[in-house]
């Protein structure tokens, strides 16, 4: 079954789905694809949380540069949260998955974020295994409206799921998805979906958090995951 991941910028906004989402996604959508909030609301964010939801966060929008990239990886998991994510964009990629292998392989739990919409070939997953990241997800960069599904196919995605859970790597899918795309998604089966934009007021991942719409997201989602259950019951 695939949990429901909500991205929040703020306390108000983890209020609102702290009790429909299954892991609390921090990150600043005014700064990017994977802005990163302030350490201190992030702390702030992980004392109220305590504990109850798993969380994660992004380190921001960075180049792959080996020192900058880990040196914000460690202030991101000294605040306490469960999951750091890292956007795998252009620049040094091999060298700065080189550089997190030491923490990665010691117990903090890396995610990378691969995008759908940009021109690089993604990485074998194996490189992300072989470095101890805990997952791997499918994102999208540029915010324009455009979905994850615009970018890749379904045999595209269930390729990806499936070489995740080879790799034995938490698997997660998101980018700009819609209540209409969950049915689909879920089906491939992935560890998680993500969401900011079908929660938000008018589909708009800038503006607040409309609890009516965060309720609809893990509804379908929660419909979607018993439908499949019971299909594999028959």
């Amino acid at each position: 079954m695939s949990r429901l991941l909500a991205s929040v910028n703020s306390l108000q906004e983890t209020e609102l789905v702290l009790s429909l989402a299954d892991i609390i996604d921090l990150k600043n959508p005014a700064m990017g694809a994977l802005g990163a909030l302030p350490i201190e609301v992030i702390e702030q964010i992980v004392r109220y949380v305590d504990g109850r939801k798993p969380i994660s966060a992004t380190i921001g929008d960075l180049v792959m540069e080996p020192k900058p990239v880990l040196a914000a990886i460690q202030a991101v998991a000294a605040t306490g949260v469960d999951i750091v994510k890292v956007g795998m964009f252009a620049g040094e990629q091999l060298a700065c998955i080189e550089a997190i292998k030491p923490i990665a392989r010691s117990g903090t739990k890396v995610v990378a974020v691969l995008f759908a919409d940009s021109q690089q070939t993604f990485l074998p997953l194996e490189v992300f295994a072989e470095a101890g990241f805990y997952g791997v997800m499918q994102d999208t960069a540029i915010k324009n409206g455009s979905s994850l599904l615009d970018h890749q196919d379904l045999p595209q995605l269930r390729a990806f799921v499936q070489e995740a859970r080879v790799n034995d790597l938490i698997c997660g899918l998101a980018g700009s998805l819609r209540v209409s795309d969950i049915e689909t998604l879920a089906a491939l089966k992935p560890d998680y979906l993500g969401f900011r934009s079908a929660l938000c007021q008018n589909g708009n991942r800038t503006k607040t958090i409309s609890a009516t719409s965060a309720a609809a997201v893990q509804e379908m989602l929660f419909n979607c995951n018993m439908a499949l259950k019971g299909a594999l019951a028959v």
